[in-house]
């Protein structure tokens, strides 16, 4: 038997699943407890992570936050990690996107089984993914039999559920039920909608030859910035005329808005509601807009959620 503050872990009978959470600059682990949808704050451990590093750095710091878990041996951990990726198999494939180009070809379930347990097995799933379960089980989309939750930030990560399961390949949702693979213009959403789309567009209208600044940092400029917020107003209306149509084939009746941009709720609700109206003027009617309420814990806790349904299968 193991305890984690006031947490009792005793083994694979045991409600409480190990999960880590892996973004761009961080890796999180903590023990959720699946029966009652709760992520145990004492267990919480994190780590700095920098995703240019070498690959045997990056995983060692990812090993030594799940290490610091008091988890139960020979159990099942889930773990969330952005694409692209083969969640199958654990590889990841990070090809030029700017992040983790090491792990490129890395079988992360062979590094992180080695140092964290040679008996336990990893199983891994988009990080919006888990934050959409973690939303629908216990957060903003509870009680919606279809909902659609997406991340906003460096840019945008999407999951579409059918009564808490992910739809990654049917007629009623983009390819690989990603919003990022569809386009605004003749043009990958990514070239309206991202980090990168957001500053360049920014620079051009203000002619400033560069922005040194974040996403963040642009939207807290939006504030009195006349410029600023139009690169936002302009960038989510196009994003929710595109999105428009896919939500009415789905069925959508709820919409779920999370990630660091979301928290700028005036910049990102109103225009995306613009847009969606543009395009599929029904919604208005028949979609909730509404922000994630869980922060952090809903990609722990549909990391866990993840794992139970794989611990089920496996038996």
């Amino acid at each position: 038997m193991r305890r984690s503050g006031s947490t009792t872990v005793d083994g694979p009978s045991s409600p409480w699943a190990p999960v880590i959470e892996i973004g761009g600059t961080h890796a999180l682990a903590a023990l959720v407890n699946v029966r009652d949808t709760c992520v145990d704050a004492a267990s919480k451990r994190a780590v700095a992570l920098d995703s240019s590093a070498p690959a045997n750095e990056i995983l060692a710091r990812i090993a030594s936050c799940a290490r610091a878990l008091d988890a139960p041996r020979a159990t099942t951990w889930g773990v969330a990690v952005p694409g692209p990726f083969d969640y199958a198999r654990g590889i990841g494939r990070f090809h030029g996107v700017g992040k983790f180009e090491a792990l490129n070809g890395v079988s992360l379930r062979g590094g992180l089984t080695r140092a964290v347990d040679p008996q336990a097995q990893m199983v891994f799933l988009n990080d919006a993914e888990a934050f959409g379960i973690g939303e629908w089980i216990a957060g903003a989309a509870a009680g919606h039999d279809r909902a659609v939750a997406l991340t906003l930030g460096t840019g945008v990560g999407s999951t579409f559920l059918d009564a808490g399961q992910a739809v990654r390949h049917r007629e009623d949702v983009p390819p690989g039920g990603s919003v990022h693979r569809l386009q605004i213009g003749g043009r990958p959403l990514e070239e309206t909608v991202s980090r990168r789309a957001f500053l360049a567009r920014y620079a051009e209208l203000s002619g400033m030859a560069h922005v040194d600044d974040d996403v963040r940092g642009l939207a807290r400029r939006a504030a009195g910035d006349g410029t600023a917020r139009a690169v936002f107003d302009d960038a989510y209306r196009a994003l929710g005329e595109v999105l428009g149509p896919w939500l009415t084939r789905f069925g959508a009746t709820t919409l779920v808005l999370g990630g660091s941009i979301a928290g700028s709720w005036n910049l990102v609700a109103p225009p995306l509601a613009n847009g969606l109206r543009t395009t599929e003027p029904t919604l208005e009617h028949t979609l909730s807009i509404v922000p994630a309420t869980l922060g952090q814990d809903a990609a722990l806790l549909g990391a866990a959620v993840h794992a139970a349904r794989c611990r089920l299968r496996s038996r």
